[in-house]
């Protein structure tokens, strides 16, 4: 989404222009909203300024460095307008509370400004959109099934006593079947699985668009979880260090630390407390006691020749107690 093209929001005086008079964008509404409170919300949305390019990129490259709170206030209460503008589009779409819409969406602004890099080149609003998007998507899948759930008498019939008639023809020895339901409440079998599917546990395809004038899927909004490539490179690259510099830590101990860190720390099939103690003739405590301490060592060590060795795991010590 380019903020720079976006239309005023209709019926709500919002203008979500990036033009360079900025004042114009500010208009007090003709009549008090103070008594509807997303007509509220709107006024004192119309009264922050927006933030030009430089200001921008200036409080990103801040918060990015320092974490600031106040200077995330100040970018986030600047893009309120773009969250308005992308919940009136999903309003349109699902006819749920424009004000839950926009309270989700804020939520994936707050998530966008966290995460922002400026240094990637890309615009906060542009980045922020899909955060936007993804909170408020999330909020319409959760509850689509409430949507039109009960516009009609039959539905608000079947909507609250459609449960307690399945049980009381199970408890009568009758299966509760469709056909029997829509018999009991004098209507059609396909309104009785209609309900039956917004009720029960019954999911829409992911292949299904989200909206009737939608090219995406709800399967295009799955996150992808995919671990970027350059984060997968930086740590293959962490780890082969990091193994280089095990083989050399493994020349500053003794044969039995050197075994127990061989046949225990790093294998896959652990050998057992009691085989290494048998081996070297002391109990498993104390086998126990020197795993410990070996970790200890290979931590600082590693610490002192790899300044990012915070980044990787140390295999956790056996459980074992045989």
């Amino acid at each position: 989404m380019n903020e720079e093209h976006l239309e005023p929001l209709d019926g709500h005086g919002l203008e979500i222009d990036d033009g360079q008079d900025r004042q114009e964008q500010l208009l007090v509404p003709p009549v008090p909203v103070s008594a509807d409170p997303l007509q509220a919300y709107l006024a004192e949305v119309r009264r922050i300024p927006l933030l030009t390019p430089e200001e921008e990129k200036t409080l990103a490259v801040r918060y990015r460095e320092t974490g600031d709170r106040t200077t995330a206030y100040h970018l986030v209460t600047a893009n309120l307008r773009l969250v308005v503008k992308i919940a009136l589009d999903y309003q349109r779409q699902w006819t749920l509370s424009l004000m839950d819409l926009i309270q989700e969406g804020n939520l994936g602004l707050m998530q966008a400004v966290k995460n922002f890099d400026p240094t990637r080149g890309a615009k906060l609003s542009y980045y922020a959109s899909y955060w936007i998007k993804a909170y408020i998507l999330k909020f319409v899948m959760d509850n689509w099934r409430l949507v039109k759930i009960g516009t009609t008498q039959m539905q608000r019939k079947l909507f609250f006593n459609l449960q307690k008639e399945k049980n009381r023809l199970e408890k009568m020895g009758f299966y509760p079947g469709p056909a029997r339901l829509a018999e009991a409440f004098s209507t059609e079998e396909d309104k009785v699985i209609e309900m039956e599917q917004r009720l029960g546990d019954w999911e829409p395809s992911l292949d299904h668009p989200v909206g009737d004038d939608w090219r995406e899927t709800r399967g295009d909004m799955i996150s992808d979880t995919t671990e970027l490539f350059d984060i997968r490179i930086a740590n293959a690259e962490l780890q082969q260090i990091f193994s280089s510099k095990l083989a050399d830590f493994k020349k500053t101990i003794d044969k039995k630390e050197l075994d127990i860190l061989d046949q225990r720390i790093l294998s896959e099939e652990p050998a057992t407390l009691q085989c290494i103690g048998d081996r070297y003739g002391i109990t498993k405590e104390r086998v126990r006691q020197i795993e410990a301490r070996l970790v200890g060592k290979i931590r600082t060590y590693m610490e002192e020749q790899l300044p990012d060795f915070k980044h990787l795991e140390l295999p956790a010590t056996s459980k074992d107690e045989s």
